[in-house]
């Protein structure tokens, strides 16, 4: 009966329930191990966590003031950009009027110097129209002359005499036309 006690006892043990000892020692070393991570490594993870989440808010605070600067710089380079093209409108304009008031002015001046140019050759036909005159009565009056003492038969060399009679055959040429 011996083997039989032995089975008999075996059965009593059930392989799958854990002595009270070992029940015990495991709860000890699993409060023991509980307090350490409780005590050291829980506090490195709420300040890798509280780090991150700072981190993550900063690093989101940062995206957002320079979203806001860039937004800032934007509308600060299409007001320039504004100004720029409004001052190169005025100076297009202000060159389109300089260019327009040279142009006048050099019409101006061209008119002047063609009608300073046209008085002076006005002048100088005027004044060989007036040699051209004076040259021709010369020679009509010494014709003139010449022919009249041929026809009276005497002599005029009186200089007065025939300035006189040039003078007023000429003037009868012309009441005549």
């Amino acid at each position: 009966m011996s083997t039989f006690n032995f089975a008999a006892e075996a059965e009593k043990v059930n392989p799958l329930i854990p002595h009270t000892a070992e029940l015990i020692v495991g709860a000890v070393a699993f409060s023991l191990l509980f307090l350490v991570l409780r005590a050291k490594v829980v506090p490195m993870f709420e300040k890798a966590f509280t780090a991150r989440t700072e981190a993550i808010q900063g690093g989101m605070e940062r995206a957002e003031k320079a979203q806001l600067e860039a937004q800032r710089a934007l509308t600060q380079y299409n007001e320039q950009l504004a100004k720029a093209r409004d001052e190169a409108q005025t100076l297009r304009e202000e060159a389109r009027v300089q260019g327009s008031s040279i142009v006048e002015e050099l019409r101006a001046k061209a008119q002047e110097e063609a009608a300073r140019i046209t008085a002076a050759a006005h002048a100088s036909i005027e004044a060989e129209r007036q040699q051209a005159i004076t040259s021709l009565r010369t020679e009509v009056g010494a014709l003139a002359v010449e022919l009249a003492s041929k026809i009276v038969g005497e002599s005029l060399d009186d200089q007065a005499r025939q300035s006189r009679i040039v003078d007023r055959f000429l003037d009868d040429l012309e009441k005549s036309k």
